[in-house]
């Protein structure tokens, strides 16, 4: 299954167990694919170099670079209009719209409100592990 994870599942999948890292063990076990745009990666980097300064003992970039080979990368041109109210958000709905990706995996509520979107559905790391990969 090809998903969009947006930054605070990733990073949470990293420093935290739960759903988030349930989310990423799918990634690890193949049953999921995530799909990424130069935005999201670039996202990805700039707050994992902020956690990693808090939080030494993890090494953020050996992951990252796991992510950009065992991915799918696309071209996502912006949105020509807003969605979210957070502007900052709308790199992964522009992710999903051009990979053709129908699940974004978030905890963000300004995505969570624009679930629906142009066919796209924004669902809660919990809800993805329970509902969908029934785990």
């Amino acid at each position: 299954m090809r998903v969009v994870l947006d930054t605070n599942v990733f990073i949470s999948g990293v420093f935290f167990s739960g759903p988030p890292a349930q989310v990423l063990a799918a990634w690890r076990d193949g049953l999921i694919v995530p799909v990424l745009s130069a935005e999201v990666l670039d996202e990805y980097r700039r707050v994992a170099a902020i956690l990693g300064s808090d939080h030494p003992e993890i090494e953020l970039a050996p992951l990252l670079a796991l992510l950009t080979v065992h991915s799918e990368l696309v071209a996502a041109p912006p949105l020509p209009e807003p969605v979210t109210a957070d502007r900052d958000d709308d790199v992964f709905l522009a992710c999903a719209i051009a990979g053709r990706v129908r699940t974004i995996i978030s905890g963000d509520r300004h995505l969570l409100s624009v679930s629906g979107w142009n066919g796209v559905r924004v669902v809660t790391p919990r809800r993805f592990v329970d509902e969908i990969l029934g785990l």
